[in-house]
């Protein structure tokens, strides 16, 4: 194949690239009644705008051309058929077959995963209902009415940000509260508030050896024991989402409480999995599930939808016109909607941690860009922060606006409020105000010529800043599913056209051998030779003042 930047489709969307980028959005608005009836998708309970984006048709076409060029339905098809396509660590890519709602087998290594994952779904619905029915009783025979949900990374972020997300579904039966900052302070604060004698502690690692996770957990046992509890009494207040059974059994977790993982399921993609016990106990079972067939129906709408009509595919595209074509270097997410506030945060690591990456899938050098930095906040905080750069700063900073119509309790004079915000921050960075407008506005206003003119300067804003909106019913478990699912698939696409192995992150791993290595250091169990003179340093200040006084 030839080579990503030499390719046919390569070389025509730079030549488009020159062309557009002499032109307005607003002029072609101005020209074309159609425009955004004609860049609009619906699918999914998803609605997406498009129109307000630095392409033409033939601009599209192109970035289309690209995508088939590439192999992204090739690559989609191998992925959904279980074949090997993480290849530094020889794995199949499944979080889709967490949630397959179609009745059909997913082969890995000659046997259908698809018993074990429905026989995993069943285990989460009935160990739900035993806690929420207070059937689970702690030892001394209290009903379980605190969730203290420990992990890191994906085992903690996709069960937080969804729950914190559907809010309006938490059940009243228990409350769940999420740790994974190894700082003392977190776990400490969480435990203090805490009846151990009626709060269940959920411990989430694939490994069960996890740096942050297993001295959390250990903190929680020590914590429980101190409080009157026994080595026995774990099995009723313990239990683990992890592969190493041997390792949970001897930390005292009943193996009947110990959930399965598989190493086909990535940890930034496993709130489908049982990583999303936590997500079941805080919103029930049905919720849970629901999320899955959101996303199932996401994974069908990937399959099927001709690119012209395919969410995620039309989103990843825009995002390789910007970051490759416009020298974007970041993606600002924007929902306008309290409760969906943690979503920047969840693509963020979706995104940086699967594309930020140096070598092709070949291990070749990369000589064009990658992965962007995501980043972004809720609502209307962010016009009074940060929009400002958006706005007048150099350079292109891509925006997804997201918004549900419908929110619970609403309040037609706020939400109201909150969609003017929205839509009108998205019209004004595409048409921004020119220098003669704003010449205009101060007229009248007791200036002098020279003053009106620098007034007038600052006040103008190019425009011509690119973003997508997307609007949805209500923000409901099934349509969160979807959300994400097509997120996955977006940056998904991205890689393939990369040409990146989406599914390694070997520069997280770095950090976790060389943090346990210094950690060893500052115990005391490992040569100073071990570091670099300036770690070295750190590592003696440290002991120094943490010293016996």
């Amino acid at each position: 194949m030839t080579t990503l930047t030499e390719s046919a489709q390569w070389q025509t969307l730079e030549s488009l690239a020159q062309l557009v980028e002499k032109e307005h959005m607003r002029d072609w608005f101005a020209s074309d009644a159609n425009r955004a009836a004609d860049m609009n998708v619906e699918a999914c309970g998803l609605f997406l705008d498009f129109s307000k984006n630095r392409v033409t048709k033939d601009v599209l076409k192109a970035l289309f051309d690209l995508a088939d060029a590439r192999g992204v339905a090739q690559h989609r098809d191998a992925m959904f058929n279980g074949d090997i396509i993480n290849n530094t660590e020889g794995r199949a890519v499944l979080h889709t077959a967490l949630r397959n709602f179609s009745g059909q087998p997913v082969i890995v290594d000659g046997e259908d995963v698809m018993p074990e994952v429905l026989a995993t779904l069943d285990k989460i619905e009935a160990f739900t209902h035993s806690v929420h029915s207070g059937e689970h009783k702690g030892y001394t025979g209290k009903a379980i009415k605190h969730i203290v949900a420990i992990g890191i990374g994906g085992s903690f972020l996709g069960p937080k940000i969804m729950t914190e997300a559907l809010k309006p579904y938490q059940q009243d039966a228990v409350k769940v509260h999420f740790v994974a900052n190894v700082d003392g302070c977190h776990i400490t604060d969480v435990l203090s508030a805490m009846d151990h004698e009626d709060t269940l502690i959920v411990m989430s690692s694939k490994s069960f050896s996890t740096q942050e996770t297993l001295q959390n957990t250990l903190t929680a046992k020590d914590w429980f024991l101190k409080q009157g509890g026994t080595q026995e009494d774990i099995a009723r207040h313990f239990v683990a989402v992890s592969s190493n059974v041997k390792a949970a059994t001897e930390f005292g977790i009943a193996e009947e409480n110990i959930f399965p993982m598989w190493d086909w399921v990535g940890g930034r993609y496993s709130l489908w999995s049982a990583i999303g016990l936590p997500i079941s106990l805080c919103l029930g079972f049905a919720n849970f599930k629901g999320l899955l067939e959101g996303a199932f129906a996401m994974d069908e709408h990937f399959k099927t939808a001709p690119n012209e009509q395919n969410l995620p595919v039309i989103l990843a595209m825009l995002g390789i016109w910007y970051r490759n074509f416009f020298g974007a270097q970041s993606h600002v997410m924007l929902p306008y909607y309290h409760y969906l506030r943690g979503l920047p945060a969840y693509v963020q690591q979706l995104d940086m941690e699967s594309n930020g990456k140096l070598v092709t899938q070949d291990g070749d050098a990369i000589g064009y860009e990658t992965g962007p930095i995501i980043w972004g906040s809720e609502g209307t905080n962010g016009q009074h922060s940060f929009h400002q750069l958006i706005h007048q700063g150099h350079g292109v900073i891509p925006a997804d606006f997201l918004m549900p119509l419908n929110v619970p309790n609403q309040d037609d004079t706020h939400h109201a409020m909150l969609a003017s915000n929205c839509f009108g921050q998205a019209q004004a960075l595409m048409q921004g105000k020119t220098f003669a407008d704003c010449y205009a506005d101060l007229a009248d206003k007791g200036l002098d010529e020279a003053e009106r003119k620098r007034l007038a300067q600052h006040k103008t804003m190019p425009g011509n800043k690119p973003s997508n909106t997307i609007l949805f019913e209500k923000l409901d478990p099934f349509t969160l599913g979807a959300l994400v699912a097509m997120y996955e698939h977006k940056v998904f696409v991205q890689g393939v056209i990369w040409q990146l192995n989406s599914f390694d992150q070997w520069g997280v791993e770095l950090g976790k051998v060389l943090g346990n290595q210094v950690l060893a250091g500052i115990q005391g169990n490992t040569e100073a030779e071990t570091f670099d003179s300036s770690t070295q340093n750190l590592i003696n200040r440290f002991k120094q003042t943490n010293a016996p006084k």
